[in-house]
């Protein structure tokens, strides 16, 4: 499975992307909990990020497994 940060995401674990590999789908508190242990900075934007799954938003009863691109993308304002 691939991770993709954007924006503060991205300062946060200092790295665009990571790829991680799991033996049975994890559920979204599964992902979080898997990523706050290897980023703890993460842990901060929690409340305000949308996760995407495969280039869709997805809500918190998502599931996730090898094979999926999933995006953390924070909160995005503009003018």
């Amino acid at each position: 499975m691939r991770i993709l940060f954007f924006a503060q995401l991205k300062d946060a674990t200092r790295c665009e992307a990571v790829e991680i590999s799991t033996s049975s789908p994890l559920t979204t508190g599964q992902l979080w909990a898997r990523l706050m242990a290897e980023f703890p900075g993460l842990g901060a934007h929690r409340a305000s990020v949308r996760i995407a799954r495969n280039c869709e938003y997805v809500g918190l009863e998502a599931t996730f497994a090898n094979g999926d691109e999933v995006a953390l993308i924070p909160p995005v304002s503009g003018g």
